[in-house]
């Protein structure tokens, strides 16, 4: 249960160290944007290869070679889709989603809460990890694609309309 052998422990050190050695490779190769954060493929992508290296390290049935594979696969799958998604209008609104205005000009856009399934309290502790006490010096509070909110305060009656696709709606 504690320990099964020597041989166990130098085939992780082994594999492991070309297991990292082989992933630091394809990231490198495949560029700083596989392994952002802009979107839930990417979240799926870096969840996916951390779960594959650990895979890769601990289970004697997986080889380094299947391994390696399984994570140049994930990358070139990550960079398939980035790159149809910058070249095509049709296959980016088919992948990625848009952000979502959830507070406009101080006030809550309640049918934006509604469809992203976000609660009044949990804007508030948003705000409130901003240094914000409340509405009043907030212009917008945005829901971001990768599922992080953005906040942009100051005196909601002075800023200009931001390009956000609910504004319309909200103000209608």
């Amino acid at each position: 249960m504690f320990f099964n052998g020597w041989a166990g422990l130098g085939r992780v050190l082994v594999v492991g160290i070309l297991a990292y050695a082989a992933l630091v490779l394809v990231l490198r190769v495949s560029g700083k944007r596989t392994l952002t954060k802009l979107n839930a493929f990417d979240l799926v992508v870096t969840v996916a290869l951390g779960s594959t290296l650990a895979t890769v390290l601990l289970s004697k049935s997986v080889a380094l070679a299947e391994g390696v594979l399984a994570m140049t696969l994930l990358v070139g799958l990550q960079y398939s889709i980035t790159w149809l998604s910058v070249r095509s209008p049709g296959f980016q609104e088919l992948i990625k989603a848009h952000p979502t205005m959830l507070v406009y000009r101080g006030s809550f856009l309640p049918a934006a809460l509604k469809q992203e399934r976000v609660t009044r309290e949990e804007v508030m502790a948003v705000l409130r990890s901003q240094g914000l006490t409340g509405l009043d010096k907030v212009f917008a509070l945005v829901l971001e694609t990768d599922g992080s909110f953005s906040v942009l305060s100051g005196d909601p009656e002075e800023q200009p309309v931001p390009t956000l696709e609910n504004v319309q709606r909200a103000e209608a």
